[in-house]
């Protein structure tokens, strides 16, 4: 099994400089960071980036200390999906676009996606790495804005050409390479 701690960390919430961080307990981890956002959206871009990183048959356990980015890829996503991404109230899911790139990362991934919550800040020592990766991530784009990638979603699916297509369709380029801190 694949164990990856994830966070997320914005300096002024909201609105400012926000990071995200995923930590394989075996292996690699990353970061990265936009000029501006949320918490939750450091939280939810955290997890995507992880699903992502780790694709293939192997159980894949998350670790968060996010309670929200949990249940959004929990609890809260199928509803919203069954409803037409629109919440219990009938108004709009936040973050729609990361909810729906987990949604699409987790049902692409081959193997079984579960999550785990845990307590912030109490000594676990992937998620304190995760915490200080995503931190510094927040702050290097702070001080260079060079250095941020806003989010641009998950690489967009390509079906296969139809057998009687006279051209392919236009694809859109590669994504740009992920800033890693």
């Amino acid at each position: 099994m694949i164990i990856v701690s994830t966070d997320g960390s914005c300096l002024k919430n909201p609105g400012g400089a926000i990071g995200w961080a995923w930590v394989d307990h075996e292996g690699p981890s990353r970061s990265g960071g936009a000029v501006a956002g949320t918490n939750q959206i450091a939280e939810l871009w955290a997890l995507v980036e992880a699903v992502v990183a780790h694709p293939g048959p192997e159980p894949l356990l998350i670790e968060s200390d996010s309670q929200y980015a949990i249940k959004c890829a929990t609890e809260w996503l199928p509803g919203w999906k069954r409803k037409g991404w629109k919440t219990a109230s009938g108004g709009p899911v936040k973050n729609l676009e990361l909810v729906q790139d987990i949604d699409r990362a987790i049902a692409e991934r081959t193997g079984p996606v579960r999550f785990r919550w845990v307590r912030g800040h109490v000594g676990n020592h992937f998620n304190e790495v995760a915490d200080k990766l995503a931190g510094e991530a927040a702050r290097a784009v702070a001080s260079d804005p060079e250095r941020a990638r806003p989010w641009r979603g998950l690489a967009p699916q390509v079906a296969p050409p139809a057998a009687s297509a006279a051209a392919p369709a236009p694809v859109r380029g590669p994504e740009p390479v992920l800033t890693l801190f």
